[in-house]
């Protein structure tokens, strides 16, 4: 039969004592935890959706208590690099043009992963709603990139925000402000699973609120299930929709592009995962492998801890992930009720402000790229992966390296070199609101080719950086770059202070 699934997306316009030393009490003592949550819930949809998470939390746990006993580590000696038809040349596709692809954009839907917190940045709230360029947010930009591709294409392409218990408030009151764009905005949230003790067992949570510490996103790979069990999945289907278009919302070069949608409807793919080359900055990237004949996502987390050098081998593994997926919905249904998504499991071991030591257990969405039937790999340009994770991420996109049209960014055309500078911004930059108050104005970079600085420095308006710039301020002393400055390859370190006239 098959499952109950409610529509719950939104449209926008126990004692330890109980334990046994088998698995199988284990197990029991966890089973009834999860059902006395459930019944404290009233009656009602939000009952039904929550008694869902906790059977699938149920199932990831058996998992875990089974692969921690009786898995085998990855053999290393059956790890081998994609073969030739796992990995597409992106430069072997078809040109094409957005026109050129309006009917297939018609079956399209675009997803952006929008869990995430602000937080390593300092900031509150989403951090798709952090400011990134010209006063303007990542949620923003995606909005300002899908109205655009529906004008010029004529299309509907509806986007999705794939929310967390953290993020769905606040994303609610925001996407209110895009009621009169060309674009239809649903969200729907991710599950909501127990952290559990890591000497127990037993879920920490004794009641089914959100409460801080006791609660948490089980990662991006929860996709799949957190879609079907919304409503919005068999709702797309409905509507004709044929792929899904994912990316995290903070990858500004994660833009629908009619070259590959072209080549995922061409293949018949029901998965198709953008991987590009990896630099030494991407070293610990999960990447493509062939693993007993098997494409498969490796990850960092998996690698034998005699081996983690090797993988961080730029030479033996080339690419990395993006996390720029393309995925068939009638693939995704088929495998959720099927029950067949068996993604490896990500053990992530935290301890509470308490220092009470527990586990989350969560899955990757690229994971899932050996259950589809014909999954490959597209080796894009670096363009295409232009994440913000940092200060320093932060610094490249704000500055005049690139140009913004239509919510895209742009590589500058002045630049001579293809490639990006290296920027490596020290503590005191930091969060968000200690960087915007060291830079009076973005330094200009056409010419930079790394940068790097420490300790309590500031930049006033109009400076220039040019090929190799190192500025060091030694403890206890500080460092003003004047206005107007250009610095070409220099080291700058010690007290400096230079006042403006």
């Amino acid at each position: 039969m098959p499952q109950d699934r409610r529509p719950s997306f939104t449209r926008h316009s126990s004692q330890d004592m109980r334990l046994s030393s088998t698995t199988g009490g284990v197990e029991h003592a966890v089973r009834v935890d999860l059902d006395g949550l459930i019944n404290k819930m009233s009656p009602g949809p939000e009952k039904s959706k929550f008694s869902k998470e906790m059977d699938d939390f149920y199932r990831l746990f058996t998992r875990y208590l089974h692969e921690k006993k009786h898995s085998k580590p990855l053999d290393w000696e059956k790890v081998r690099g994609p073969k030739p038809e796992d990995v597409i040349v992106y430069k072997e596709l078809k040109q094409r043009d957005i026109k050129d692809v309006s009917p297939l954009l018609n079956k399209l839907a675009v997803l952006k992963l929008n869990g995430g917190l602000g937080t390593t940045m300092g900031c509150v709230g989403p951090k798709s709603a952090i400011e990134v360029r010209d006063g303007q947010t990542f949620l923003d930009l995606t909005v300002q990139q899908i109205e655009h591709l529906n004008h010029v294409s004529g299309a509907d392409v509806p986007l999705i925000l794939m929310n967390s218990f953290n993020t769905d408030e606040d994303t609610s009151k925001i996407v209110q402000k895009y009621t009169t764009h060309n674009v239809s905005i649903c969200t729907f949230n991710q599950s909501r699973y127990p952290r559990f003790k890591a000497d127990s067992n037993l879920p920490l949570a004794q009641d089914p609120e959100s409460k801080p510490g006791l609660w948490y996103p089980p990662g991006h790979g929860d996709l799949y299930e957190s879609f079907a069990n919304s409503g919005l999945l068999d709702q797309l289907l409905l509507e004709g929709k044929e792929w899904v278009f994912v990316s995290n919302v903070d990858n500004l070069g994660a833009t629908v592009d009619p070259l590959i949608l072209q080549h995922v409807a061409d293949t018949g793919a029901e998965f198709v995962m953008e991987v590009t080359d990896k630099t030494k900055a991407d070293i610990k990237g999960g990447t493509i492998i062939d693993y007993d004949g098997q494409v498969r996502l490796l990850e960092i987390a998996q690698v034998p801890k005699a081996h983690v050098d090797d993988f961080k081998r730029v030479k033996k593994f080339k690419i990395f992930n993006t996390n720029n997926l393309w995925i068939s919905l009638k693939a995704i249904k088929r495998l959720v009720e099927s029950q067949k998504f068996d993604l490896d499991l990500i053990v992530n071991n935290k301890s509470t402000d308490d220092g009470t030591a527990v586990i989350q257990l969560e899955t990757a969405v690229g994971a899932a790229i050996k259950h589809f039937d014909g999954a490959h790999g597209v080796n894009v340009p670096r363009s295409r992966f232009l994440p913000v994770k940092s200060t320093s991420d932060l610094f490249l996109v704000t500055s005049d390296l690139y140009l913004l049209e239509n919510g895209q960014m742009r590589l500058n055309p002045k630049r001579m070199f293809k490639t990006v500078p290296v920027v490596k911004l020290g503590d005191h930059f930091k969060k968000i609101s200690d960087y915007l108050a060291r830079f009076k104005t973005p330094p200009q970079i056409l010419e930079l080719d790394h940068l790097t600085v420490t300790g309590d420095v500031s930049f006033s308006s109009d400076v220039t950086l040019e090929g190799t710039v190192i500025i060091v301020a030694n403890h206890g002393a500080h460092i003003d770059i004047p206005r107007g400055a250009i610095l070409n390859d220099k080291v700058v370190s010690g007290d400096l202070r230079l006042l403006d006239h």
